[in-house]
């Protein structure tokens, strides 16, 4: 009797919550509408575009420049060339970072000369030692030559100097994006210091930033089981698409690339028509779009790039990867599913929200709490990006005792039975809420809201689609998630990888 008790009062508690969630979804909803109304956008002649929302709560102004270029627009022999080029963007300009511009480029230029022998001589089928050595002293003296006259962090600085306390960059496998906080009185510094960095950027301290990014990948990728798990996992789940290598790219491409490839990719994908700015806090719009005419007007307009060619094919069988290392075992286990724009991608996050986010999701609950045959687990949706077709990706680390198989088992288990039964009322209800709260939160956020701007914009491709999530989030129903499961989580469309412990000698 307690039990059916308990039972009533646990539904009546869900419809109520239910009420709660569509009354404060109407009034999120007037909200959004009203948000929306306030940004203003303005695309300038060469192509560049402005989004601007009004926030008088403090006298902050947050910015959050994106650039359409990530690892996925790699090609072959530059792998890694985004976020390397992130580094760089550090560096300064003509005028910013250097003591002397013209005697520097002279030195630059000739370490670009003499590198480039130095690379020739090294791919000869036997290379002359000798000469190498001395090319090899020869390029540490220009180096040290150049490092007289370079600034050292004097772009990072200035922005420091007058308040910035948000100066930071990322690289993903869809982007490149720059962002910066500042008192509303700095706005016109801004542009003048980041307009200079995108007109006239100087890519000095290349050979040792580049060395920089090469000790990332050791430590990120090949000195971390982790790390060689997920590159070879990438590499065997996309056989066609750039998606298959990591953003911090392979070593060898490292090693190869140039400084001269930096300034064509630069020129390719720092065009004004790739760049999107969001510009959220103590701001006049009209200001804003007159400063912006005024400095980023000046940078020449070129066609944005042409978009990535290759789609990835569809998968005829599952593949896997094993890793051998001195670690813990590890299970990694990927679906291919459409990208972002994807009308079942909502549907594909309330799966991946019942199935595996938090405590109180079916894989936990099954996996750690019940049969203790794994420490950890979940499910991470749209990876390694959201603009293309990606992967929706379960997780498991096996508990002691326990192997990849024991996990791996209980895991299709939960998948088959969202398959042959709907999800419950009450779960779906729990994805709508949490995902409609954390929409918020981050939209009550002035640096988070400048990020879901030029994301909406660039990847969704509408600023307007920021405003329509709640919607689409609402309109998720049930039978919406078997679908998916159903047509998305088939063995031949998955890749299993794993870490394999390898016993120490």
């Amino acid at each position: 009797m307690g039990n059916k008790k308990g039972r009533v009062f646990f539904r009546v508690m869900a419809w109520i919550g239910l009420g709660l969630i569509i009354f404060n979804s109407a009034l999120f909803s007037q909200g959004l509408e009203s948000m929306a109304s306030k940004v203003k956008v303005k695309t300038l002649s060469n192509g560049m575009k402005f989004i601007v929302l009004e926030r008088h709560e403090a006298p902050v102004v947050y910015f959050h420049v994106y650039a359409d270029v990530g690892s996925a627009n790699e090609s072959y022999g530059i792998t890694g060339i985004s976020h390397l080029l992130e580094h760089m963007a550090f560096k300064g300009t003509k005028t910013v970072g250097t003591k002397n511009y013209e005697e520097e480029a002279k030195i630059l230029d000739e370490m670009d000369n003499l590198y480039a022998r130095i690379r020739a001589e090294e791919e000869k089928p036997h290379p002359n030692e000798a000469a190498l050595k001395e090319m090899k002293e020869e390029f540490e003296q220009l180096r040290l030559k150049a490092k007289e006259y370079v600034v050292t962090d004097e772009f990072s600085d200035l922005l420091m100097q007058e308040g910035d306390r948000s100066v930071n960059a990322y690289t993903s496998s869809d982007a490149t994006q720059y962002i910066d906080s500042l008192p509303s009185n700095k706005v016109e510094f801004w542009m003048a210091i980041t307009s200079d960095r995108f007109l006239n950027p100087v890519f000095r301290e290349f050979y040792k930033e580049r060395d920089v990014v090469m000790e990332e990948r050791r430590l990120s990728v090949e000195t971390r089981p982790l790390g060689r798990l997920m590159e070879d996992f990438l590499a065997v789940a996309f056989k066609a698409h750039p998606y298959h290598h990591e953003v911090v790219g392979h070593m060898s491409d490292l090693q190869a690339i140039t400084r001269q490839d930096i300034k064509d990719y630069f020129q390719k994908y720092y065009n004004p028509s790739n760049l999107t700015v969001a510009i959220v806090g103590d701001v006049d719009p009209e200001e804003v779009f007159s400063l912006a005419d005024l400095y980023f007007g000046r940078i020449p307009g070129r066609g944005k790039p042409e978009p990535v060619r290759t789609k990835e094919p569809e998968q005829w069988g599952e593949r896997r990867i094993e890793v051998e290392a001195l670690a813990q075992p590890f299970l990694l286990m990927g679906y291919h599913r459409p990208s972002v724009r994807h009308e079942d991608n909502y549907p594909l996050e309330a799966l991946a929200s019942i199935l595996g986010e938090g405590r109180s999701s079916r894989l936990h609950q099954r996996l750690v709490k019940e049969a203790q045959v794994a420490i950890e687990c979940g499910v991470i949706n749209g990876f390694p990006g959201d603009k293309f077709a990606n992967l929706i990706v379960f997780y498991a680390v096996p508990a002691r005792g326990h192997k990849v198989e024991d996990c791996l088992s209980l895991i299709e288990e939960e998948i088959e039975k969202i398959k042959q039964e709907l999800p419950s009322e009450d779960e779906l209800i729990k994805y709508q809420r949490q995902a409609a709260m954390n929409l918020l939160q981050q939209m009550k956020s002035h640096s988070q809201m400048a990020a879901l701007l030029t994301y909406a914009d660039v990847v969704l491709g509408d600023w307007h689609e920021l405003f329509r999530q709640l919607d689409k989030i609402n309109a998720v129903t049930r039978a919406d998630v078997q679908r998916v499961a159903t047509r998305y989580l088939i063995k031949k469309n998955r890749t299993i990888g794993e870490i394999i412990p390898q016993k120490s000698r």
